[in-house]
């Protein structure tokens, strides 16, 4: 009996050695919710970084498709000078709106407000153009008051950031013989540079034009062009740096102020593209054509 009762036990105990424990079976649990836990976050990360990676590269295609866009639009408002919106859709499932602003007034900026290059220059017409964008020769004439407006307060001379100078070559032509000449002011707001150069000292100051704040105007006032007569166009160069600009032909010591009315300067053209949710402007200014710049270039006919 007691040999039987053994064999029993042992027997148990065997079985017993061969079954786990409740906490191991519960850290075996653990280990496996565990590591679903972290297959799950690396799934869903790598999930989200591909979706971030899909969206980003359509919002750069769609990006690039509303920049076409939007040089679509210039380049067709580049080919007439009808001041009206025109819009469009193209093949590629974008659009352009684009819209051109004749620049006409007595004050306003240069190049449409965009940079004039330093040596480079821009111009402001004093005769108008025919449909053939030729100039009016006969529309020529003198200039009571002009100033020229540039820099920022921003612009410290004798530092790195010394404002520009500017130069205006005022192109007249005599409406009886047809006789060009050119005639060469050069301004600087920095006394002691502009005395090694003989420029005259501009004005310096706060001076608002069309709407824009500068620093530094042409002085004295009515310098620029005294006693030219037929005049065509002024060529503005700036030297020593790149300029935002602009003109006023306006006598600001009256009020109100006297004028006298410019001619059509060009076209400000504003295009925007869109496709899908993306959004491309640029705007750009259509100008007349330049005349006479191997004159300006090589300084000839430069008048006493």
């Amino acid at each position: 009996m007691q040999n039987d009762c053994g064999v029993v036990y042992a027997e148990y105990m065997q079985k017993e050695k061969g079954r786990a424990s409740p906490s191991q079976g519960g850290q075996i649990l653990l280990v496996v919710i565990l590591v679903i836990i972290i297959a799950s976050t690396i799934g869903l990360s790598l999930a989200s970084r591909s979706i971030t990676s899909l969206r980003t590269s359509t919002e750069e295609a769609e990006s690039q498709k509303a920049l076409a866009a939007a040089e679509a639009g210039i380049e067709r408002a580049i080919q007439g000078n009808v001041p009206v919106a025109i819009v469009d859709n193209l093949s590629n499932n974008s659009s352009y709106s684009t819209s051109l602003t004749e620049i006409l007034s007595s004050s306003f900026p240069i190049n449409g407000g965009n940079v004039i290059p330093k040596d480079e220059g821009a111009d402001i017409w004093i005769v108008g153009h025919d449909s053939s964008n030729n100039p009016i020769y006969s529309d020529a004439k003198s200039l009571q008051f002009i100033n020229l407006y540039w820099g920022s307060a921003s612009e410290v001379c004798g530092t790195p950031t010394a404002p520009a100078a500017i130069q205006a070559i005022v192109v007249s032509r005599n409406k009886s013989t047809g006789e060009i000449k050119s005639h060469r002011y050069a301004y600087d707001s920095c006394s002691g540079r502009k005395a090694g150069n003989n420029f005259t000292l501009a004005e310096s100051g706060t001076f608002t034009v069309a709407g824009m704040t500068f620093a530094n105007r042409t002085s004295p006032q009515n310098d620029l062009a005294k006693n030219v007569e037929d005049v065509v166009f002024i060529r503005v160069i700036p030297i020593y740096k790149d300029v935002v600009a602009a003109v006023s032909a306006c006598d600001h010591n009256q009020t109100p102020a006297t004028c006298t009315s410019l001619p059509s300067q060009g076209y400000k053209i504003t295009s925007t593209g869109t496709s899908g949710d993306a959004s491309r402007k640029l705007t750009v200014f259509k100008g007349y054509p330049q005349i006479y710049l191997p004159y300006l270039s090589y300084g000839l006919f430069v008048a006493n």
